[in-house]
């Protein structure tokens, strides 16, 4: 039986990983988690300088999820190299290092500073705001995924995955865009936006009015997302989502995925993402699955 999946031409010990900004950059969980049992290890956003994120209040919960507005609040790519690869490096486990921006220079000074990294891949977060545009997402308009894909590609020494923003009409068509700009891996969905009211205060419950929703109520929007970009592109692609077991993981890869990430069910169960790696490997074992990659977008 082999959970191995292969992203790029780089194996995975099983197609389990955290997704960004859920999971610090590992060493937050490593007393739950054994992070020698996953497939990688997805980062917290890394920038060029020290960000400090929006104001505080910026978590919510809500219905079956949380609205997030920590606005990709780090240390720098400085304290990262210093610090949490270092730690990181300790362990059996691919590292991703999921690379935010508010211009493209920004992207590019992080991507030249990791050029000689240990590190796997790069993940591009295209769901920061493009100040040169306005504050507009460099991931809602194809033709600024395809420019920004392309730009960071090139001096990328590692597989770069593009993250895509569920905020748009047609998913596929940003998905198109960074296969044409040179991504080689496509990772979705990030967060939807939505908003959420105290009506005794009369207020917004975020400082930022609006925040990201994730959790299971966004699972469905998630797979069939998943679906949709499995069958626009031939990219491998890593799917998110409200995963919180291995049956909403399985689930991601019958749909499409090569590889899936586990988010928002860190912050409620601090060992997810280990039970879900051993519960997609017992799933192979019940259903006599030689390989996993039998399952992989297996659901026509």
């Amino acid at each position: 039986m082999s959970t191995e999946v292969s992203l790029a031409g780089i194996t995975l010990k099983n197609p389990v990983m955290t997704a960004s900004g859920t999971f610090g950059a590992g060493e937050e969980y490593s007393e739950f988690v054994d992070l020698n049992k996953l497939g990688a290890v997805v980062t917290k956003g890394v920038a060029a300088v020290p960000w400090a994120g929006n104001p505080t209040p910026r978590l919510a919960e809500t219905p079956g999820g949380m609205l997030n507005a920590i606005g990709l609040q780090n240390p720098g790519v400085d304290v990262f190299l210093e610090r949490d690869l270092p730690f990181l490096k300790r362990f059996d486990t691919r590292v991703v290092v999921n690379v935010c921006g508010h211009s493209e220079e920004e992207y590019v000074e992080v991507v030249e500073r990791l050029r000689e990294a240990p590190v796997d891949f790069l993940e591009l977060n295209i769901s920061c705001p493009n100040v040169k545009e306005g504050g507009i997402a460099f991931g809602t308009q194809a033709k600024a995924v395809e420019h920004i894909t392309r730009r960071v590609k090139e001096r990328a020494a590692q597989p770069l995955i593009v993250k895509l923003s569920p905020n748009v009409t047609d998913i596929t068509e940003t998905a198109r865009a960074a296969e044409a700009g040179g991504a080689d891996v496509l990772s979705l969905i990030n967060t939807l936006t939505g908003m959420k009211i105290d009506i005794m205060r009369r207020s917004f419950v975020l400082a930022n009015r609006t925040g990201g929703l994730s959790g299971p109520a966004v699972h469905p929007i998630a797979v069939r997302m998943v679906y949709d970009c499995a069958h626009a592109v031939k990219l491998p692609l890593i799917g998110m989502g409200g995963i919180s077991t291995a049956a909403d993981a399985i689930e991601m890869i019958l749909a499409g995925a090569t590889a899936v990430s586990v988010g928002t069910a860190n912050f409620y169960n601090p060992c997810a993402s280990e039970e879900v790696a051993a519960g997609i490997a017992a799933y192979l074992e019940q259903t006599g699955t030689g390989d996993i990659r039998e399952l992989i977008g297996a659901v026509r």
